[in-house]
């Protein structure tokens, strides 16, 4: 899956000449905790609550209530934004914008495609993403089985198994520990007593076989 598949399109954005007021309202309005800054339609910053909230002036301050709104009024988002901002194409994995972002430390990556910006991918859409390729919301049954020997072809063999009676497979994740390999299989039915027997049949050993239910995220 790539960062197309998940990044919003739905840009609010800024000029860099906006007042920092002005971001805070835009941001309030929309629900939203950082804004692009767009100059002639070309990427040049990243505003966002924390860099707002470090213009701000300190408490410490010996400046009056009216010299403070006086200089935030002056102050615009170039004055403060952050100029140097990390991004991604659309193209790229979407583990690609996970690494990107946690080796950064930030929650946010502009999408940028031939210099223009196309979208914006956060650390809440990459939540989304995962819920999404786990089939969270989804009716069946999530059935986890434990393999102690991996090897090629284990993969065919479960989906094979569950086939031929009939069970068809939604999502599969497979996590490898030092332990153990561990299959996480969304199956399509709520018949999960069943499928863990016809595993277990099979030669498999089934840590866990519950029906779930879509909680409409």
């Amino acid at each position: 899956m790539s960062v197309r598949d998940f990044m919003t399109k739905e840009l609010i954005t800024v000029t860099p000449d906006i007042r920092i007021f002005d971001a805070v309202d835009l941001m309030k309005k929309h629900t939203i905790h950082r804004l692009p800054v767009l100059k002639e339609n070309q990427l040049v910053g990243l505003i966002t609550e924390g860099v707002i909230q470090e213009a701000m002036p300190s408490k410490a301050t010996s400046l009056s209530v009216y010299e403070i709104n006086y200089l935030l009024n002056k102050t615009t988002v170039a004055d403060c934004m952050i100029k140097e901002v990390e991004t991604i194409e659309p193209d790229a994995l979407l583990e690609d914008a996970i690494w990107t972002m946690r080796k950064n430390n930030i929650g946010v990556l502009p999408v940028v495609e031939n210099k223009e910006l196309v979208g914006i991918i956060t650390n809440n859409d990459i939540f989304d993403a995962f819920l999404k390729i786990t089939s969270y919301d989804s009716d069946g049954t999530r059935v986890i089985i434990s393999i102690q020997e991996d090897h090629k072809g284990i993969l065919a063999r479960v989906a094979q198994t569950l086939a031929d009676h009939d069970f068809s497979i939604s999502t599969l994740v497979v996590n490898r520990t030092v332990e153990a390999t561990y299959i996480e299989i969304q199956v399509d039915s709520k018949e999960s007593k069943e499928i863990g027997d016809v595993l277990e049949k099979a030669g498999y050993t089934v840590v866990n076989a519950v029906i779930t239910k879509p909680n409409h995220i």
